[in-house]
């Protein structure tokens, strides 16, 4: 076994602090890597605070971790001793079932084993995440890191690029289409900045004026204010497709409305509680509201080399370990632009 160390949250109430643990020796199969940077998603405080339930403790967060490759097993084929790579929110699934065979891991039928609060394929065996100094994964869910970006930037798009890449994606967006970015945090700025990228006309809706100026930077076309009842009317069916980031409560009828004929509302944000829908601002557009959540391991290296050739990354706070409990605190004030990364040297 691999002697490691990390932080973790040992319930649901107290603070993250160090912790050490064990990961499994390097298989015939398996990468090494050493974490440089990991970022700090939304959900890695949801979880350590087991506000979805079914947290599994002591958790080790963090599913946006970059990293060198320090070993590798016998049969390992893609990649050698040096090498940059990423781990993402998945490191296995069942690889049999038609959604993996199809390259959607993430909608594994059987069991995507999540890089933390989850368990290996055996039903038993905790994973622990990227708050920490090293992983070990199967090739066929480590990714190729370009040596073109700051690695710092480049942690956030194994979770929020591609989250935000994929229904892009799968909604072929493009020139000519215009696309609406609803809330301006982790997953909103990225969204921005990959929609603009791909040709499409994009507008921010936030409720905060002062964030235009930044919205407007990152690539956006226009800024809406929710609150300005007259800038509403100026976009009511008027955006082909929604993409919903907000986690909070809000009343995604007053968005629905804002559709074109034939426009889809794509959810990415989880609120507290299901929204309520109003089937006549559906019925008589033929509009439609729909989810998505990562990309497979294809469409994720995808991502990830399409970021590199358009110069894209994340705006990232880097912080130290010590700090990460500061920074959530932050994070739920709203106080990031836009993900908070951490630098794994000061573990």
């Amino acid at each position: 076994m691999i002697q490691s160390k990390g932080y973790a949250a040992q319930n649901a109430k107290t603070p993250l602090g160090p912790f050490n643990f064990q990961r499994r020796d390097v298989g015939p199969h398996d990468v090494m890597i050493e974490i440089l940077y990991c970022g700090v998603c939304h959900s890695d405080l949801h979880q350590a605070r087991d506000e979805w339930g079914g947290a599994i403790f002591p958790m080790v967060p963090g599913h946006e971790i970059v990293g060198r490759v320090t070993n590798v097993g016998t049969q390992v084929k893609n990649f050698k001793v040096g090498d940059l790579a990423g781990v993402g929110c998945l490191v296995d699934s069942c690889r049999t079932c038609s959604s993996c065979k199809e390259g959607q891991e993430q909608y594994c039928e059987v069991h995507w084993v999540g890089t933390y609060n989850s368990v290996e394929m055996d039903g038993k065996t905790p994973t622990y995440g990227g708050y920490s100094n090293n992983i070990v994964v199967d090739e066929k869910f480590t990714l190729r890191i370009s040596d073109k970006l700051p690695l710092e930037g480049v942690a956030p798009l194994l979770c929020a690029g591609i989250t935000t890449y994929s229904p892009l994606r799968q909604w072929k967006v493009s020139k000519g289409h215009r696309v609406a970015v609803l809330g301006l945090g982790g997953l909103g700025h990225m969204a921005v900045k990959l929609a603009a990228s791909m040709g499409a006309e994009v507008t921010v809706l936030s409720t905060s004026p002062s964030k235009e100026a930044d919205a407007k930077e990152l690539g956006a076309h226009k800024f809406v204010v929710t609150k300005d009842e007259k800038a509403l009317q100026g976009v009511q069916n008027y955006f082909d497709f929604i993409i919903d980031t907000v986690s909070a409560q809000h009343d995604i009828n007053l968005y629905i409305s804002m559709l074109r004929l034939d426009g889809t509302m794509i959810l990415l944000g989880v609120p507290p509680e299901a929204p309520q829908l109003m089937p006549f601002n559906l019925i008589f557009k033929r509009r439609r509201v729909a989810g998505s959540l990562i990309g497979g391991i294809a469409e994720t290296q995808e991502m990830l080399d399409y970021c590199a050739e358009h110069n894209i990354t994340s705006d990232v706070e880097v912080i130290a370990m010590k700090d990460i409990n500061t920074a959530y605190e932050r994070m739920l004030k709203g106080d990031v632009h836009y993900r908070f990364v951490i630098d794994m040297a000061t573990l």
